[in-house]
């Protein structure tokens, strides 16, 4: 009588198949977002474009930041409601950064610092010219008189004169495509973003904290 073969399956936990990861098969970082936490499944990153996937398990509207040195805005994604998730895609040199989660968009923001390195990710132009707007009474003052041309790199300067408030500053060019961002500013203090002006046409300014916009905080110039 001949002995019938009965089949392995073998299941492998570790470096093999079956293997699990915080990533998924696209590579993106999972962010978990509540209302007192700010998870970052990886916090060492190779230097490049990364995908942050974020989720928020929290019962109240969140956004999130990627900060550089002197909470330069690197990257953002706002308006995840409960339950929901979006991504987060930046390009990040070697250096130090921290992922800021902020429930209520509001706030600095509950942070997790991540470290980048090796080679690789896109360099800051150097700029070669530099601007100033004042933040006060929810309005931008000094924009009346900026004039640029098409390819000028832009260090923009946000001076939040408000007695209280925090103002930041949001950067578009033609079309609404997003080109950068000084992050919420607190009252007395200097934010600034560095801005490449690759197209001719209208940009907008604009303060995405709460309702500022609305109440008048945002601005318009043209590059020639």
């Amino acid at each position: 009588m001949r002995r019938a073969l009965v089949p392995i399956l073998l299941v492998t936990t570790a470096g093999g198949i079956a293997a699990c990861s915080s990533t998924d098969a696209k590579g993106a970082i999972d962010v978990t977002a509540t209302n007192s936490a700010c998870k970052v499944a990886r916090t060492e990153l190779p230097a490049g474009k990364s995908t942050f996937s974020v989720q928020n398990d929290g019962d109240d509207v969140t956004e999130v930041y990627v900060y550089g040195k002197g909470d330069e805005v690197k990257g953002e994604v706002e308006n995840i409601g409960p339950g929901t998730s979006r991504d987060l895609s930046v390009d990040l040199v070697a250096g130090k950064y921290e992922v800021a989660c902020k429930p209520g968009m509001k706030g600095d923001g509950i942070r997790t610092p991540i470290t980048v390195t090796g080679s690789g990710g896109t360099k800051t132009a150097a700029p070669t010219r530099t601007a100033t707007v004042t933040a006060i009474d929810y309005e931008y003052q000094g924009v009346g008189g900026l004039a640029f041309s098409k390819g000028d790199v832009v260090e923009f300067r946000l001076v939040n004169d408000a007695p209280a408030e925090k103002h930041e500053m949001e950067i578009f060019g033609p079309g609404g495509r997003a080109l950068g961002e000084v992050g919420p500013t607190k009252p007395g203090a200097t934010g600034t973003v560095v801005v490449a002006l690759d197209r001719a046409g209208a940009y907008r300014l604009n303060c995405g904290i709460e309702n500022h916009a609305a109440m008048g905080m945002k601005a318009t110039f043209t590059v020639t």
